[in-house]
């Protein structure tokens, strides 16, 4: 029986000026992501999403749908197979001040959608290509 690990994260968007923005950080690899981290005894996985989105970018969000989940296997050095997986969410910013968590990423920004999905196929994870698409397209944005 492998070990089961569960991350969750999200899409954070908001609305500047009337203009629709896309988060995107950059982890410490240099790739083009977005916020996620593991979850912690006692929280739900929409609780993990938005600890996380906080932790890493100083931003509150608040949940306004499921996008999608990722699942991958990975070799953890310790515990050998584990089956890993990632639930994203759609997230709203409502406040905080945009700041890296240098700890966990190198940068975060606002990107308008285009632009987002641009840097997402150059310099992103292949499997977040999904994620991001299921999440324009829930904000109605044809890329």
């Amino acid at each position: 029986m492998n070990r089961k690990e569960i991350s969750a994260g999200g899409v954070v968007y908001r609305q500047k000026d009337g203009v629709l923005q896309i988060q995107l950080i950059q982890d410490r690899y240099g790739k083009t992501s977005l916020a996620k981290g593991k979850m912690e005894a006692g929280e739900t996985i929409e609780q993990t999403a938005l600890r996380e989105i906080w932790e890493e970018t100083g931003i509150v969000g608040k949940i306004i749908s499921p996008v999608d989940i990722i699942a991958y296997r990975y070799n953890h050095p310790e515990y050998g197979v584990v089956d890993k997986e990632v639930h994203y969410y759609l997230v709203e910013a409502e406040e905080g001040t945009l700041k890296a968590q240098v700890e966990e990423i190198n940068d975060v920004e606002w990107y308008e959608p285009h632009t987002a999905w641009q840097k997402q196929r150059q310099s992103g994870y292949d499997n977040n290509d999904i994620i991001l698409r299921k999440a324009l397209e829930l904000l109605n944005i044809n890329i």
